[in-house]
């Protein structure tokens, strides 16, 4: 089993000579010796001197941090922003109010698929910071307007059951940002943004810190015993989590209905891009399902081979890998609807010529805080 989550399976090494974007943070990462990997366009940390695994363990147990600065940020604001941002994105931001955030879709208007998954972080009364996937921000700027804000901050994510406790002895009011909130801090006398989201299945906060400051931070971060991570671990955690990552069970032709994320639909809202098909979708019923598959060793599915059930072809694996902490395969899927994929039902993954014996099971796999150490 390699290092690469599938997911980043096409994330090219930097010695490619492709010209790829950095973060303010690119100087830390190598002096922590990073494996440092071409993805999206920008030059990330797969992984740090233990390894994916040790790192996907740490963030389960106790705490890391990721640099997650190839996120893109766009800031809306001004009297038409809470209206603009109504019409364009799927979730309905008058469930919540100022110093929250929520997750929400840009979709598209011909077929209701998900143009793009995104965190609205709801700043202030009319500023509202959009946070795009890193290759779709331009996608989303024409969409939405905003000013595109990616390349004066960066974003760290402190994620695990003892982040909050970590973070706590440097920056207090960081720390203490509810789940799902927002609020502005100042550290080392710079002001910042802290928001309880993350994309690991643990708690957990990300901070927006000017670049000028990012750096002083993360070091920070480090002393207080939280371990770096990189890109390969954050996928293993969201796979395990249960989360989309977009591209895999999110993207062209794939609807929130067929993902199960009915619930990122403001269907009350009078109106949004992409609702009439939605609306469409839901009253025919959705042609597949995303479901959660386990197998029983340690081969790990991989994302493109084919689902079987009773010597047919029922789908296809979107997202698979090694559990580090269930130890055996655990994968997404799509799956035809017709087949009606419930809890316990027995399929097969077919890759490589092979068939891998597999469980439709309940996700997310594994839950926040059933890992956590005692330290």
């Amino acid at each position: 089993m390699g290092e690469t989550s599938t997911a980043l399976d096409g994330a090219s090494p930097v010695e490619s000579g492709e010209p790829l974007r950095h973060t303010a943070l690119i100087d830390a990462h190598r002096r922590l010796g990073a494996k440092l990997v071409g993805f999206g366009g920008w030059e990330m940390p797969l992984s740090y001197g233990q390894g994916t695994i040790a790192e996907h363990r740490a963030c389960r147990e106790d705490s890391v941090v990721f640099d997650v600065s190839h996120l893109g940020t766009v800031r809306v604001s001004g009297g038409d922003a809470l209206a603009g941002l109504q019409a364009a994105l799927s979730n309905d931001l008058s469930k919540v109010h100022p110093g929250r955030a929520q997750y929400t879709h840009l979709l598209d208007e011909a077929d209701g698929s998900v143009v793009d998954d995104i965190i609205v972080w709801w700043v202030s009364d009319d500023v509202f910071d959009v946070m795009p996937n890193a290759s779709n921000t331009d996608r989303v700027v024409d969409a939405i307007g905003g000013e595109d804000t990616t390349d004066g901050r960066c974003i760290i994510a402190v994620q695990g059951p003892h982040a909050r406790a970590r973070l706590a002895t440097i920056a207090a009011d960081a720390a203490a940002v509810p789940r799902f909130g927002v609020i502005p801090f100042v550290w080392e006398g710079v002001p910042c943004l802290a928001a309880g989201t993350g994309y690991t299945g643990e708690d957990g906060v990300e901070c927006a810190v000017p670049i000028d400051a990012a750096d002083a931070l993360w070091t920070a971060l480090l002393a207080t015993g939280i371990q770096p991570a990189g890109l390969g671990a954050r996928d293993t955690l969201r796979l395990e989590a249960g989360l989309p990552l977009h591209g895999h069970e999110l993207g062209p032709g794939i609807t929130p209905l067929q993902a199960g994320l009915g619930w990122v639909v403001g269907w009350d809202k009078a109106r949004f891009r992409g609702r009439t098909a939605l609306l469409a979708e839901r009253e025919r019923g959705v042609s597949r399902r995303l479901v959660g598959l386990a197998t029983a060793g340690r081969q790990p599915p991989r994302e493109g081979s084919t689902v079987n059930k009773d010597g047919r072809i029922v789908g296809k694996v979107t997202s698979g890998n090694f559990s580090p902490m269930l130890e055996h395969g655990i994968a997404l899927a799509f799956i035809d609807a017709t087949v009606d994929p419930q809890p316990e039902m027995a399929v097969d993954i077919e890759q490589r010529g092979r068939k891998l014996p597999a469980t439709v099971v309940k996700t997310p796999f594994t839950r926040a805080g059933q890992w956590a150490s005692s330290a």
